[in-house]
């Protein structure tokens, strides 16, 4: 049982290797070749092109490149594109606008190929020339531009870029996708601090006013405040004289509540304004005389507050 098991191993591990083996001898002669999704193969044979696969999957090369495919991995090449959308983002392209202000433009673009035999073979660099053609149309469209619509139409300015640059990157096998100005700065350094100082003096205008505007208008709040209180005020010093007139008259009707009435304020006016009292002796009696020493020693007799 063991030697079947080590047999069978023995054996699934040769034919893993043997495949392995016959699928590489096969794709080194052309037999076959895989696609992958989004590339594309070109093969070339003596400096001409031959064939071109794009189609993601197994193919058979024969059927396609004919008896060629036998001697293509010898005496040719293949070039094995990719098909994916790529991007890249030049930044700060200078242009001026119509003021003459120096202005820098960020903008964003999507490239893929379309023609890989013209991508090989009609430039060198596509990809470079593709970058330069992007830079140069910037800069050529959206030169001279007012001031206030290159900071506000964007979109207008991208639609602008990408139809100058289109037609002429199909011409090296480049499709160009999207465009999109993602960026407008000040490119000089004094117009920017200039600016900087332009805006931070308004915005402290603009908090002066409304500081100046608030403390105005709660002047005349006050000021409303303060007369109504003084109207007040006036009518009630009017209405008080009459109001304690009456309020005399009517107690003076009864002698004996008025003169209670004004004893008892006079009596409340002495205490409430502490006054200091000085007596003289003269003639008086010895009891008397003691009291006075006592008071002057500090005592105070009961009833007189602050007598000396």
């Amino acid at each position: 049982m063991i030697e079947f098991v080590i047999a069978v191993g023995v054996t699934f591990l040769g034919m893993l290797l043997l495949e392995v083996l016959v699928l590489g001898l096969a794709r080194f002669f052309g037999l076959y070749t895989i696609v992958t999704e989004r590339t594309c193969r070109v093969y070339l044979l003596f400096g001409k092109v031959i064939g071109m696969i794009s189609e993601p999957g197994f193919h058979f090369l024969p059927a396609v490149l004919g008896l060629r495919a036998f001697v293509v991995n010898f005496f040719g090449k293949c070039y094995v594109l990719d098909l994916r959308f790529d991007q890249e983002y030049l930044r700060s392209q200078p242009v001026n606008s119509e003021e003459g202000a120096p202005m820098g433009i960020g903008i964003w673009y999507e490239m893929q190929i379309s023609d890989p035999v013209a991508f090989l073979f009609k430039n060198t660099d596509p990809r470079g020339s593709l970058r330069a053609n992007v830079s140069n149309a910037t800069v050529r469209c959206l030169s001279n531009m007012p001031l206030e619509q290159m900071l506000e139409t964007r979109h207008q300015m991208s639609q602008i870029v990408r139809a100058e640059v289109s037609e002429k990157s199909r011409a090296w096998g480049y499709q160009l996708g999207s465009v999109y100005v993602r960026k407008v700065h000040f490119r000089d350094a004094g117009m920017i601090k200039q600016i900087e100082e332009k805006v931070v003096n308004r915005l402290r205008q603009v908090t002066s006013a409304i500081k100046q505007d608030g403390a105005n208008q709660v002047s005349i709040i006050t000021s409303s405040a303060e007369r109504e209180a003084a109207v007040e005020i006036a009518k009630a010093a009017v209405v008080r004289p009459n109001m304690i007139g009456t309020a005399l008259k009517e107690i003076s009707g009864d002698p004996e509540v008025a003169d209670a009435l004004f004893e008892l304020l006079e009596t409340q006016r002495i205490l409430g304004s502490s006054p200091k009292l000085t007596l003289f002796m003269n003639g008086a009696k010895e009891g008397l005389l003691g009291d006075l020493l006592a008071a002057q020693d500090g005592g105070v007799p009961p009833g007189l507050p602050g007598v000396r």
